[in-house]
């Protein structure tokens, strides 16, 4: 019997199971690096049917932007603790202004993502919206080392972040604290432009930081460049207040210094 069965073990998941984990847990999920494949219909509904709690870090199907875990597993999901990792994409574009669970979704390029972040919570899941994800061997260190950070004209604009292992702490505390279903914004203290993480993290590092460009000049991908294409802060009051949880990086300089 799994105490927590995920469905798709990916980067942010795997730190979600290893702090289950060492808690005491067991832990079974589907994914590269899971023991069961999402495709075996019957291990999964009878590990999900033994499991105390649910999560799924799966994203919408490329294909059809559907959700694959409800598509497949929606009936043997009721009456469990559900959680599902999601994204603060769903709020879209604010203008920089902030923006909490109230806030409305699906405004923005996220459409499917925000379509099944309505599904789960739907469903009574707990759903954990999520800035940009950094962590060991998944940060602007590593971009600076490998020549793909940049820094890019765009006066006003500024993200959110979350430290991996704050998502896995905010999960937890969801978990452990029985916490109400809908949704709770998993970000830090700080948001802040990209232009000013990588100025900090070359300092840090004794490198000169890469030139200042255009988004043209930049030659981005279009993924990349549809990160610029919206700017917003986002409150963490809600995860702070219903959770009981504290991020232990609240901003990008406590993060960096762990990993550096």
């Amino acid at each position: 019997m799994a105490d927590l069965f995920i469905f798709g073990l990916g980067y942010t998941a795997k730190r979600i199971a290893a702090v289950a984990r060492a808690a005491g847990w067991t832990v079974s999920a589907t994914g590269s690096d899971g023991d069961i494949d999402f495709a075996d219909s019957a291990a999964v509904r009878e590990t999900v049917g033994k499991a105390r709690f649910v999560l799924s870090s799966v994203p919408p199907s490329r294909e059809t932007g559907n959700d694959p875990v409800l598509e497949a597993y929606g009936h043997a999901l009721e009456g469990k603790w559900l959680g599902y990792l999601s994204s603060t994409g769903v709020y879209g574009d604010t203008r920089g202004a902030w923006v909490d669970e109230t806030a409305p979704t699906g405004t923005g390029r996220r459409t499917s993502r925000a379509e099944c972040d309505a599904a789960w919570l739907d469903l009574g899941a707990r759903v954990f919206r999520l800035p940009g994800i950094y962590g060991p061997g998944r940060s602007v260190f590593d971009r600076i080392r490998s020549g793909k950070a940049h820094r890019i004209d765009l006066p006003g604009q500024v993200f959110s972040r979350v430290h991996v292992e704050d998502i896995a702490s905010g999960v937890m505390a969801a978990v452990l604290g029985h916490a109400p279903p809908g949704a709770y914004n998993l970000s830090d203290d700080l948001p802040c432009s990209q232009n000013e993480l990588v100025e900090y993290a070359c300092a840090r590092m004794g490198v000169e930081p890469p030139p200042l460009q255009s988004l043209e000049e930049a030659g981005l991908s279009p993924m990349a460049r549809g990160f610029y294409a919206e700017n917003r802060r986002v409150a963490n009051g809600k995860a702070k207040r219903v959770l009981g949880w504290h991020p232990a990086y609240p901003t990008y300089r406590e993060g960096l210094a762990n990993l550096a």
